[in-house]
């Protein structure tokens, strides 16, 4: 605009002054601003160069190895091996980036990288999946501004030895441990920061369920401990009474069996929880549920009860542990004879299905309600605690099963109703 004012002045004094001297003044003059309008053109060229070739090119120079001047391709050959060296090494640089774009988005983990300014720079699915991501979170705070944790990006960069690199927090996907890293350049400068996501939902609840199964184990054992404790302590005191020393050495010995079977049963469970090699053989499954019912005649006949075996075909014979699978039977029945009331009767139907063997013992007893079934297989659950502890039972007998039949490859399945029966059904693997 200047040069434009300029020249518009100039115009005018020549308009207005033909005479010589005006000429060579506006001659002047304009020769003043061409040089200073090539001195700009110059200046202008030369940061152009700067930014765009000289700045590039040392650069390039740099990464091959050739800052020493000595060493500047001078001749043909010597340039386009340059290009060749070079046009390897982008190559190399462009396969490795895609391998590790590969990699990355095929982990079971989530990565995302942001830079200084908190943008992300990359994300793999898994960390959009786990951390439920919208296309629109592309920034640090974006990111993590849902969840009530205090994680500033500042704070991780900046003070990274004297704070936690590591976050856990929930959503709907489960439980998850975000472990944050810094990146720096060669002179210990930060340069961003990469966050790796990992889904610890199943460790979280396994160790819930140690924990559980540790209190519940101590009170298991506690409960017939304090009794022997107690009445022994009774005994040793004196009592003269005969009637009374016979009740409470009954008593004693009542909880010492109810700790042994305790035990016995938390050794099997162990057992089957390490998946310690069984002894697998092939038998008959209908003689087996047979001799399993026969085991419980006298217990029937004393509740008035009736119990019927059904083998409804010629069924292949099954390959497993027999002993571990007579457990699993024999606890079934158990289950059925103690909950069905006097009178009532138990079915026991074995038969074959496609590739398995199944043994299905039906009930007329107290049933389970829905809530109750489904927590059926948990380690110490019970349905009716105060009863299940009067009739012996453990609260491990369903849970052993079903690791027993898992390990078997076969599976139990449990269908119930309240004050109408239970039916439970075994399916093991025929033999090929």
């Amino acid at each position: 605009m200047a040069i434009l004012a300029m020249w518009f002045t100039i115009l005018n004094v020549v308009g207005n002054n033909n005479s010589d001297e005006a000429i060579i003044t506006t001659t002047g003059i304009i020769a003043f601003v061409a040089l200073c309008v090539s001195a700009v053109i110059y200046i202008g060229i030369a940061i152009y160069t700067q930014k765009k070739i000289i700045v590039p090119t040392s650069r390039m120079l740099k990464s091959a190895n050739l800052t020493d001047l000595e060493k500047l391709p001078k001749t043909e050959a010597e340039i386009e091996q340059l290009v060749g060296e070079l046009k390897e090494r982008l190559q190399t640089s462009t396969r490795q980036i895609n391998e590790t774009n590969a990699i990355l988005s095929q982990l079971n983990d989530g990565v995302i990288t942001f830079n200084m300014d908190g943008k992300v720079t990359y994300i793999n699915p898994e960390a959009k999946h786990l951390l439920e991501l919208r296309d629109t979170d592309d920034t640090f705070n974006k990111v993590f501004e849902k969840y009530e944790e205090d994680i500033n990006m500042e704070k991780i960069i900046y003070l990274e030895n004297w704070t936690s690199s590591d976050q856990q927090l929930n959503n709907n996907v489960g439980t998850m441990r975000l472990s944050f890293v810094p990146f720096k350049d060669d002179i210990n400068r930060p340069t961003g920061v990469m966050v790796v996501v990992q889904d610890i939902t199943e460790s979280v609840k396994l160790d819930d369920m140690r924990k559980t199964f540790v209190a519940d184990v101590s009170h298991e054992l506690k409960t017939p401990l304090t009794s022997i404790k107690g009445f022994s302590e009774t005994l040793l005191d004196g009592v003269e009474d005969t009637e009374q020393q016979e009740r409470f050495l009954k008593i004693i010995y009542e909880n010492a069996v109810r700790m042994e079977k305790l035990v016995q049963d938390l050794l099997t469970l162990s057992k089957y929880d390490k998946k310690k090699e069984i002894k697998v053989t092939t038998f008959d499954i209908g003689k087996l549920a047979k001799a399993c019912v026969e085991k419980f005649e006298i217990e029937v006949k004393k509740k008035n009860q009736k119990m019927q075996c059904f083998v409804t075909a010629k069924i292949p014979e099954v390959k497993g542990d027999i002993d571990g699978i007579e457990r699993v039977i024999i606890n079934i029945i158990s289950n059925s004879v103690k909950y069905t009331p006097d009178g009532g009767s138990i079915d026991v139907y074995v038969g074959y299905l496609h590739n398995y063997a199944y043994v299905k013992i039906k009930d007329t007893g107290i049933g389970i309600s829905k809530k109750d079934l489904e927590r059926v297989f948990d380690r110490f659950y019970r349905v009716d605690k105060a009863r299940s502890r009067e009739m012996g039972g453990t609260g491990l007998g369903l849970s052993i099963a079903k690791q027993i039949m898992e390990q078997n490859g076969g599976t139990i399945d449990i269908k119930s109703e309240v004050a109408k029966g239970t039916e439970v059904t075994l399916k093991i693997p025929v033999e090929k």
